[in-house]
């Protein structure tokens, strides 16, 4: 293994469905930043409130946690083609509702949060799918692809979402949003082939998602490396915190609106940069590199609590530790793809479903608690705190990994536990 040569982006995108799911998921990407600002913009323009413009983001996330572990197993049980297609046909309908004018605040909010629970089975879906089509170091990659383009979409969609919504108005920013996901979804019709899993029984039956659901669950509960990796991808809980507490902190060392542009960039950008570098490694050395990286993602912000003097310099400090930070966090596409691997097409779904929530999860627990503990520190401090808690529980994550995904002495194979993933289903 150690002579396996790393794959190249030519690699990937030799392949055609890899390449119909990436343009669709691009194009879509960019659409869902476009409504979160033209959103934000709408709502706070009628209410002038804080609280209604933050409950509004929060509804972008929270429906997630729900879809990842209740609408998940819909692409174990339906071909994922269709489950893709289906998802992006509604959510295009209900965000063309949403484009029409006059809409109240509550109901705005309410198809905001319906808008988000598709994502899940589309997610599970596509991430089901990308194995079945890129086999060996390929599927690192693509997820690299996947990974990168969200990062750019995130900085990109932002930018090019205000400029939108200040030239056309929020209501045809919407209306260009529900185009994005019409358009992925004749992409996939046209471009991806049938992908049924493997397994799937009735889908008609309510106990056949009864058992998809509490497969899934005892898939990841049963195997410690499935457990371990999951613990590794929730430690996101944590370096996370620092694009929550970006303008508050900007406000600390009296940087301004600029600041905030500097810091919110840096930890995306990191992790493009990350994820390039960490694609040319070789496969197996990734992989051993997997637990240091997620210790020193949490690591390189511990000295942000220690910042002081001229706020320039403490800017550009600042932005090259949380740049480092990001690409350190390219780990996450490791963890994605040794999760993703392990775990048997039949139940791949809802397992992908299930880890994503637990990972939305963390994200949401800590900016929340970051945001009540910024109440009584300065945000430099809870960024510290949050780097050096975040490295106990890196550490505590990849030594579980390391102990799970060593050789077994009573079978002599570091994969003999393969078979007992299997069994679960």
């Amino acid at each position: 293994m150690g002579d396996e040569r790393a794959a190249r982006y030519r690699d990937v995108f030799a392949v055609g469905q890899f390449r119909v799911l990436w343009l669709a998921h691009a194009q879509s990407r960019v659409g869902d930043q476009l409504a979160r600002v033209a959103l934000s913009v709408l709502v706070f323009d009628r209410t002038h409130s804080a609280a209604w413009t933050a409950l509004t983001y929060a509804m972008t996330i929270l429906p997630s946690l729900a879809g990842g572990a209740l609408l998940s197993g819909l692409a174990d049980r339906f071909d994922r083609r269709w489950v893709m297609v289906a998802a992006d046909v509604v959510r295009a309908a209900l965000v063309a509702v949403m484009a029409v004018p006059g809409q109240p605040i509550a109901v705005l909010v309410g198809l905001l949060c319906l808008v988000q629970l598709p994502f899940a089975p589309f997610s599970a879906a596509r991430n089901a799918v990308l194995p079945k089509l890129l086999s060996g170091d390929r599927f690192v990659v693509g997820l690299a692809v996947m990974r990168t383009t969200d990062q750019l979409g995130l900085v990109g969609g932002i930018a090019v979402g205000a400029a939108l919504v200040t030239t056309l108005g929020t209501h045809t920013t919407l209306v260009i949003d529900a185009v994005t996901f019409a358009v992925s979804a004749l992409l996939i019709v046209v471009g991806v082939r049938s992908h049924r899993p493997e397994g799937a029984g009735d889908a008609r039956s309510p106990k056949t998602w009864w058992r998809s659901l509490t497969a899934g669950f005892r898939l990841v509960g049963r195997d410690a490396r499935l457990r371990a990796l999951v613990a590794i991808a929730c430690v996101n809980g944590f370096y996370v915190i620092p694009e929550s507490l970006a303008v508050p902190y900007a406000a600390q060392i009296h940087g301004g609106t600029g600041a905030v542009g500097w810091l919110l960039a840096a930890i995306p950008a990191g992790s493009v940069l990350g994820m390039v570098w960490l694609k040319g490694v070789r496969p197996d050395l990734r992989t051993r590199l997997m637990p240091p990286l997620a210790v020193a993602t949490c690591a390189v912000l511990v000295p942000t609590a220690l910042m002081s003097g001229q706020w320039g310099l403490v800017l550009a400090v600042t932005t090259a530790l949380w740049a480092l930070s990001g690409f350190a966090s390219a780990h996450d596409m490791v963890v994605q793809a040794e999760f993703v691997r392990r775990v048997p097409d039949s139940s791949r779904g809802q397992a992908i479903g299930l880890a994503g929530a637990a990972m939305q999860t963390a994200q949401g627990l800590g900016i929340v608690l970051a945001g009540l503990l910024a109440q009584w520190l300065t945000p430099a401090i809870v960024v510290g705190l949050a780097g050096a808690t975040g490295v106990a529980a890196a550490a505590a994550a990849g030594v579980a990994w390391l102990r799970a995904a060593s050789p077994r002495p009573e079978s002599g194979r570091g994969e003999a536990g393969d078979l007992d993933v299997a069994g679960t289903t």
